[in-house]
């Protein structure tokens, strides 16, 4: 029984010793695979802000595996040196080919400006850049407010009209980067408007004709407003009230219909109904005497007559 007992003893830790060489084998196997499966990626050592020429102190490698690199990654430092940023990177953030202007472009303003349209700079003072918080990456609306041509129009005197909407800053004074903290107002004398051609005339003619006045809109907002223009007799007329809507995204839930009321459920309970028991009949009457026959007692009944 003893030599039993040591046998099944030994066995059992003969078992737990093969489990644990066969665990630590796969985790060392998956160690190497995971190792094999490593690839240097170039990465930003520093933050590197909009249209600078990356230099190759600012550049470092990253091992990061083949599956998680993102598309257009560079795998040597000698690629991504010299080349243009087109928006800011960030610090440990890989270097991608979409991040950067093509190659030979210099740094500045024109690596920052896509094929197709044109940077134009407007004067602005505190009013018209609204109170400094034009900043590079927001999108304002272009007003006017202009003379008309027309004779029968321009007895009421000059019309404000938007002339250009949803206009991207490229820069905010000699600064093409967003300041760090933007709740705090940058006090420039121009900005420039990230425009078409056709957007440049329109803008040209718009400031030498007349005092621009920047709107500045949403991020997210991409709606194109139509709008007639306003006139003194316009401004005068009035308009009713209107409730400002909150910062967040009230137009998500404007679009979600209203919950319809839950209707009221009325319990019903049913009993089960009782079953009735004939009472039980009284007890008869009966005459007894008890006899005593030495130690025995007993009751003995006598007969009704």
């Amino acid at each position: 029984m003893r030599n039993k007992r040591l046998i099944l003893a030994l066995t059992g830790a003969v078992l737990c010793g093969l489990l644990a060489v066969m665990l630590v084998t796969r985790y060392l196997a998956s160690v190497q695979q995971y190792a094999r499966d490593l690839n240097n990626v170039v990465v930003a050592k520093t933050e590197i802000p909009v249209g600078a020429k990356i230099t190759v102190e600012q550049l470092a490698l990253l091992p990061i595996p083949n599956g998680s690199a993102p598309e257009g990654a560079f795998r040597k430092l000698e690629d991504a040196v010299d080349r243009v940023a087109i928006m800011p990177i960030g610090v440990r953030e890989p270097i991608t080919s979409l991040k950067l202007a093509p190659v030979g472009t210099e740094s500045g303003l024109s690596a920052v400006i896509p094929p197709g349209f044109r940077a134009l700079t407007v004067k602005v003072d505190e009013v018209v850049g609204v109170s400094g918080f034009v900043m590079p990456g927001s999108y304002v609306d272009v007003v006017a407010v202009i003379l008309p041509v027309a004779a029968a129009q321009s007895a009421q005197g000059p019309i404000s009209k938007i002339v250009l909407q949803n206009i991207k800053v490229l820069a905010s004074g000699a600064k093409l980067d967003s300041p760090s903290d933007q709740r705090e107002p940058t006090h420039v004398n121009a900005v420039t408007l990230l425009v078409t051609p056709d957007q440049a005339e329109k803008l040209v003619l718009a400031a030498n004709e007349s005092k621009l006045q920047l709107v500045m809109r949403n991020f997210g907002d991409q709606e194109d407003s139509q709008t007639s223009g306003a006139n003194k007799g316009t401004l005068l007329s009035g308009e009713s009230v209107r409730l400002a809507p909150s910062p967040t995204s009230e137009r998500v839930a404007e679009a979600k219909p209203a919950a319809a009321p839950k209707p009221k459920v009325r319990r019903v309970t049913f009993e089960a109904p009782r079953e009735e028991r004939p009472a039980p009949p009284p007890p008869v009457s009966r005459n007894s005497i008890e006899l005593i026959e030495g130690a025995k007692r007993r009751d003995v009944e006598i007969p009704n007559n």
